[in-house]
């Protein structure tokens, strides 16, 4: 599979795609409406942003529960029935009078559920595509997330503004039941990859499994840590900057929409999967200088510059499709988006923390240090893994590979 047009000729891909974009917007304009829904009623900032942004913050705990769920499920009833409870729990947070711990036990809810999504998705995508096609379909969803949020944002901000949070809310919630629609009508019924019932043991055997190798593990930690530093630091833009945040955050959206061209549509394999290390490299040096304060354009262009690295993601998601049993792949892949997700919203309160203790600019170039020095690591053990590997390989006649 070499074009996108490929992909959109791939048989149920079309209405794969179009439910998985109808269900980011629902998201963003959910999320958005409730955090101004919040801010009314407390005045806390505190509060508002941990209903916007508190569902990430509890993926991890889906992924160590429940996460055997995401290949013990029928991919179709699967992806039709969590777009419909999405859409009761975003109903519900319409409803006027909902305490605050009401609503945020909703959102921390939600978030346990989405963990379970993301297997279940990329699992299926993974399915869905020919072998060599899961990396070009992945990048197509990556620039469909970034473009689909900017219409979310769009969208839940004039609804708030013209009408009101809690009717962006309803809106969110019909959206989330369009996109199961389109799932029902548009996918064919598939038996579950794994048999079993899902259970916490079986969750924790896998996760178990999946981290003991140590390539595997060096690619999690690849997937988590480098690139949620630097969300870090772009969660620190409107603090940086408060008038020129949205030239920022418009960069990143362009520089990763470049990344993902790059890695999923030009570069051949046999170069793109040398450069998941440079990329990460590239994801973080850029922000370095910004303890400087450049200027507006060069401060853009260091953004664009480093958004395309996150296209690093990209090359180890298909490594680690490569390193993992066909039958936990939606589990392998769901690990990844729980941790990574995670991952961002713990490196958000902690860029906050310092930048509230030094300032915006020595956070953000904190955090991409951090983020280089982790990449740095890893890029080491992934050599001794590779000589260790060689090293065992040949006494027993099977040569370096």
């Amino acid at each position: 599979m070499r074009s996108y047009r490929d992909l959109f000729r791939t048989p149920e891909f079309s209405p794969f795609f179009l439910a998985a974009s109808a269900q980011t917007v629902a998201q963003t304009m959910g999320g958005l409406a409730l955090g101004v829904l919040v801010y009314r009623a407390t005045e806390s900032p505190l509060l508002s942003a941990v209903s916007m942004f508190g569902s990430s913050l509890v993926q991890v705990l889906g992924a160590t529960f429940l996460l055997s769920a995401a290949d013990r499920m029928p991919p179709r009833a699967a992806l039709t029935a969590l777009p419909l409870l999405f859409a009761a729990a975003t109903a519900a947070l319409a409803l006027p009078g909902l305490p605050v711990w009401t609503v945020l036990a909703l959102v921390f809810a939600k978030g346990l559920v989405e963990s379970v999504g993301g297997g279940v998705r990329w699992g299926l995508l993974n399915e869905m595509l020919s072998q060599d096609g899961y990396l070009l379909g992945r990048s197509v969803f990556n620039m469909m997330s970034g473009l689909m949020q900017i219409a979310g944002y769009a969208a839940g901000g004039a609804l708030v503004a013209l009408l009101s949070p809690r009717l962006s809310l309803l809106a969110a919630a019909a959206l989330y039941v369009l996109a199961a629609v389109v799932v029902r009508l548009g996918l064919t019924r598939r038996p579950p990859r794994t048999a079993g019932r899902p259970s916490v043991g079986a969750t924790w055997r896998a996760n178990a499994l999946l981290w003991s190798a140590p390539p595997r593990r060096q690619v999690y930690l690849a997937l988590w840590i480098p690139n949620g530093l630097v969300v870090g630091c772009e969660s620190l833009f409107v603090s940086y900057d408060p008038d020129s945040a949205g030239i920022l955050f418009a960069c990143a959206a362009l520089g990763m929409l470049a990344g993902d061209v790059l890695v999923g549509r030009v570069l051949p394999p046999r170069r793109r999967h040398r450069l998941g290390f440079p990329l990460l490299l590239l994801l973080a040096l850029p922000y370095v200088p910004f303890l400087l304060h450049p200027a507006l354009p060069l401060a853009a262009a260091a953004v664009t510059l480093a958004s395309v690295g996150f296209g690093a993601s990209l090359v180890q998601q298909e490594r680690l499709v490569a390193l993992t049993p066909g039958g936990l792949t939606g589990h392998a892949l769901g690990l990844h988006s729980a941790g990574m997700l995670t991952t961002q919203g713990v490196a958000a309160v902690l860029a906050g923390s310092v930048a509230q203790l030094t300032s915006a600019a020595t956070a953000m170039t904190v955090m991409a240090v951090a983020s280089a020095g982790v990449t740095s690591l890893l890029m080491r053990a992934g050599k001794r893994e590779e000589r260790r590997t060689g090293e065992v390989r040949r006494p027993a006649g099977e040569g370096a590979r």
